[in-house]
């Protein structure tokens, strides 16, 4: 189609060549709505319906009791395991290394000791030395004899053990020496040694390396004979010296051992049992253990409160973003706000699943206790919910990103009210983002029947997907695949139910709307076909030509053609004043000033918005009604009243006058229906109509029309006008189509075929020189459309002193 991709446009007053407001706009609400507060609404209550607990406490069977029912676990919990926690303690008590105190003043003791004896014994006379001797027998606590005893006060013995012997005594104390081995030897973690002069600590794990009282003895002989050379006695007497004398200098500090061995008892963690959601802690009939009465004290020790604050804020914060994004995703339509009505029904939407998910969640377990028939475990109740079905409702009335964000916010208010976690969640969405995609393809009951086929395939996928996620056995996996089934049957339920009543409740147009308004019964297109068959018929064609056009851009067919069908059911109001209708009577317009006129065009539009609200259209066809000429100009009537004001000399005309009130088109459907509302009209005029002369004429209309900023509301691009255009010729050229001329009777000479050739090449020039007439007289179509204005009332409105060339 030859058109610009730019153009520049007319500089007009207030945007229109009027000094009235743009009505195109929609104005923007300056505070919220009140359908966007009973949304916001719906989630408070759905929220706090999810913060409500009403699981009751369940009756604690003791130790030895019979169980009189089956008890379940209503939440994940702990509980402790007594004897594996202790034994845990006693494990790692055992493994804490004891503390051994290195003394190093045991030696200065042995030291000192060494010392009192020697004094007391060269201090003794010599008379004495018996009594003397049985005082250090009492104090060593042991039996001396006289030999060891004059050894003893031999200077020799004395320098001996105070000289050489007591340093290597000293060092080899300080080493550290335990009483016995074979006590310290239970130690397989080590001992701890603590330094008491400094305070410091070190881990011996080599227990090899300490020696005992035993292993100093031994050294200590060793000494004495090789190293020191000493004769027998003389290690004899040394040896009953220093027996009684010598104590280890590594003592197990018992205090500290125990105060650790405490601590890290305190610091074990507990064992504990984890009890999850579901697991029959105990079943009727069956004798009540120890153990199973632990469980039962835990799970109903901790009961939680009526109403969690947190998790019914912290779902309501979640459930407004997702809110927010919805907004955001209409929003991005061209600015579109959601309407009020829509808001109300998703709230309630919202309301009615969330108030089926509770009751659910608080029945499931009642339910899987009596229903003896339906053995099904508590958890799998909640994937019955139908929230498919309401997915698929939405579908039946909102645009695919309202329905996905729609779908996102129901699936998670859903799962967290029926207690469900990811898996439930996920089974939820997935199930309503296709049945959404299910339900947009339907284009009858029988097959919005059959959807539910695709339906259950899906369920039963997303279930073994979400199944495996928490296995419970193959049991329990089959068990959960019949509950899918189930549920998309619910679903299916649902949509045939809940859709009849929202649509009535709400007036939504649905799909299957649309198709019963398409019926040519219905009682307005009958009255059409009645009272206004050139208008009737002109709006047929406009159907087709719509339909076709909306197929070839990627809009809705289905809307584009039944609104075609109903966009010009105002001129049953006055359906002679059109002159489609008028079949050669009189033009009541000749005796009308052209203001009146154009007034009386002007009110089908908005007469045609009355009677679609009366019959219940639905608002997308009332739009479309209201928007199929935009703010065109009416220049025939304008451009006569021009003349008339010229000839009386009288001041300019107002434009605005002349003009239709709008809105112009806001969705490439009222673009379509307005397009192929003025080509059709306006092609009536061609005095032969070739296939070539269609489509010049299509792309001289559809450019004044997009000149004239008709469609600068609406979402058509140059693409979608120049496939539009295409489809627009197929069906003109459909219609004024060319067929044979009939012979009147049988056996006509060949000299009669070519008179009637050349009659009809006659004709034919005939009709090229009519056409120039009609360029010469301004009436033909492209001088009919002056300064890019068209509209259909304008190919059909004309003064009868006229002649209509067809």
């Amino acid at each position: 189609m030859p058109m610009s991709a730019t153009r520049q446009k007319k500089t007009k007053k207030n945007g229109n060549g009027s000094g009235k407001k743009d009505r195109s706009k929609q104005p923007i609400a300056n505070g919220p709505s009140l359908g966007l507060m009973f949304l916001m609404l719906s989630v408070l209550v759905v929220a706090g319906l999810s913060g409500l607990r009403f699981e009751r406490p369940g009756e604690v069977y003791l130790a030895g009791e019979i169980a009189g029912r089956d008890v379940t676990a209503n939440r994940d919990f702990l509980v402790e395991d007594v004897d594996s926690t202790r034994r845990k303690q006693q494990e790692l008590a055992d493994a804490q290394p004891p503390v051994y105190d290195l003394s190093i003043s045991s030696s200065d003791e042995l030291e000192k000791e060494i010392n009192n004896i020697f004094q007391q014994i060269n201090e003794t006379p010599q008379g004495e030395s018996e009594q003397a001797r049985w005082q250090i027998s009492e104090l060593l606590n042991r039996e001396i004899s006289k030999t060891e005893f004059r050894m003893w006060r031999s200077s020799d013995f004395q320098n001996l053990l105070l000289g050489p012997v007591f340093p290597w005594i000293k060092a080899y104390l300080q080493d550290g020496v335990v009483s016995d081995l074979r006590k310290v030897g239970q130690y397989p973690s080590g001992i701890i040694i603590r330094d008491l002069s400094t305070g410091d600590e070190r881990l011996l794990r080599d227990l090899g390396e300490l020696r005992d009282l035993k292993d100093f003895e031994q050294d200590f002989n060793v000494l004495l004979k090789r190293d020191l050379s000493k004769p027998l006695r003389v290690r004899k007497a040394m040896n009953s010296l220093l027996d009684p004398l010598i104590e280890p200098s590594l003592i197990l500090n018992r205090e500290s051992t125990l105060q650790r061995r405490n601590e890290v008892r305190g610091a074990v963690e507990p064992v504990y049992n984890h009890i999850r959601k579901g697991e029959i802690i105990v079943r009727q009939g069956e004798r009540v253990t120890p153990d199973q009465q632990t469980k039962l004290l835990a799970l109903y020790s901790d009961q939680p409160e009526y109403f969690s604050r947190a998790h019914a804020v912290g779902l309501f914060l979640v459930g407004l973003l997702l809110v927010l994004g919805m907004y955001l995703a209409h929003w991005a339509r061209k600015g579109k706000v959601l309407l009020d009505r829509d808001a109300v029904f998703l709230g309630s939407m919202l309301m009615v699943f969330g108030i089926m998910a509770k009751l659910l969640s608080v029945l499931k377990d009642p339910l899987s206790q009596s229903l003896y028939f339906l053995p099904l475990p508590p958890e799998l109740y909640a994937f019955l919910l139908p929230v498919a079905g309401g997915a698929g409702v939405v579908a039946m009335f909102f645009p695919y990103s309202m329905c996905f964000f729609s779908t996102l916010l129901l699936s998670f208010l859903c799962s967290e009210l029926a207690g469900g976690g990811l898996p439930l969640f996920a089974f939820y969405f997935i199930g309503g983002v296709f049945y959404t995609f299910f339900i947009k393809r339907a284009a009858s009951r029988r097959e919005l029947l059959t959807s539910v086929f695709p339906l259950l395939g899906t369920q039963l996928l997303t279930w073994g997907g979400v199944g495996m996620l928490g296995f419970h056995g193959f049991g329990w996996l089959g068990a959960g695949a019949v509950v899918s089934q189930v549920s998309g049957l619910f679903s299916l339920l649902t949509l045939i139910c809940l859709s009849f009543i929202m649509e009535l409740a709400f007036s939504f147009t649905s799909r299957l709307r649309l198709m019963e308004l398409m019926n040519l019964e219905q009682p307005l297109l009958q009255e059409l076909m009645v009272n206004a068959p050139g208008t009737y018929h002109h709006s047929l064609i406009v159907s087709n030509m719509v339909e076709a056009g909306a197929r070839a851009i990627g809009a809705n067919p289905l809307l584009s053609k039944v609104s075609a069908l109903y966009h010009d059911i105002g001129k049953l109001k006055n359906p002679l004043y059109f002159i489609e209708n008028q079949f050669g009577r009189g033009n009541k317009h000749d005796k009308l000033a052209p203001s009146m006129s154009a007034l009386i065009l002007i009110s089908h539009v908005k007469k045609g918005v009355e009677l679609a609200k009366q019959n219940k259209l639905g608002p997308e066809i009332t739009e479309i009604i209201g928007q199929h000429h935009g703010t065109s100009l009416i220049s025939f009537f304008y451009k006569k009243a021009q003349e008339l004001e010229e000839h009386k000399g009288g001041e300019g005309l107002r434009e605005e006058d002349y003009r239709y009130p709008g809105p112009k088109p806001q969705t490439k459907e009222a673009g379509l229906i307005l397009l192929a509302d003025v080509i059709e009209a306006s092609s009536r005029t061609l005095c032969d109509p070739t296939p070539s002369r269609l489509k010049g004429h299509i792309n001289t209309m559809v450019r004044n029309i997009f000149s004239d900023g008709q469609l600068d509301e609406s979402e058509l691009t140059l693409k979608d006008l120049h496939q539009a255009s295409d489809a627009f010729h197929r069906i003109l050229t459909g219609i004024f189509h060319t067929r044979i001329e009939y012979p009147d009777a049988k056996g006509k000479s060949d000299k009669k075929e070519n008179s009637d050739k050349k009659e009809g090449t006659d004709k034919k020039d005939a009709c090229t020189k009519k056409d120039v007439a009609c360029k010469k007289k301004g009436r033909h179509e492209e001088s009919k459309q002056a300064n890019g204005k068209s509209g259909s009332e304008e190919g059909e409105i004309i003064p009868s002193n006229l002649k209509v060339v067809k």
